[in-house]
């Protein structure tokens, strides 16, 4: 797997990904950045997310559930000083679908946070990890 990420003007990067998207990060207007992209950080976070929502989504339909929709909310802190590395870590998911019961669902977080996901189990291994979930019909 393969990333390039080059420096375009200020504290602004364009990252090209191994698959060939490109992505624009931006540092902080504090910093000289003119808010063009998320923060190289918040990338992080960004694929912990797609990462685990991926995993929950693949889950449940290959187990046959009816899941119409999948977001993940992500609350991290940082440690105070530097480097400021994430220290705590929650996870909420709100999953929709027809007839979804909530052991499907858990079990589906469960396998991505344990098994599946490289970016969460990476991230346990630094930050306390919280996972919590709710199910809406629909």
């Amino acid at each position: 797997m393969k990333t390039t990420v080059r420096w375009t003007d200020g504290v602004s990067f364009e990252a090209e990904t191994g698959s060939g998207h490109r992505v624009t990060m931006d540092g902080a207007p504090e910093m000289g950045g003119r808010n063009l992209g998320g923060r190289p950080i918040e990338m992080l976070l960004v694929g912990l997310g797609g990462c685990t929502a991926f995993d929950v989504v693949h889950i449940l339909k290959r187990g046959r559930h009816d899941v119409t929709g999948c977001e993940v909310a992500i609350d991290a802190e940082r440690a105070p000083t530097e480097p400021k590395v994430f220290t705590h870590i929650k996870l909420h998911f709100t999953v929709s679908g027809r007839g979804l019961s909530d052991d499907a669902v858990k079990r589906a977080v469960d396998l991505s946070r344990d098994k599946y996901c490289s970016a969460s189990i990476m991230f346990a291994q630094v930050a306390k990890m919280e996972h919590s979930f709710e199910v809406r019909e629909g």
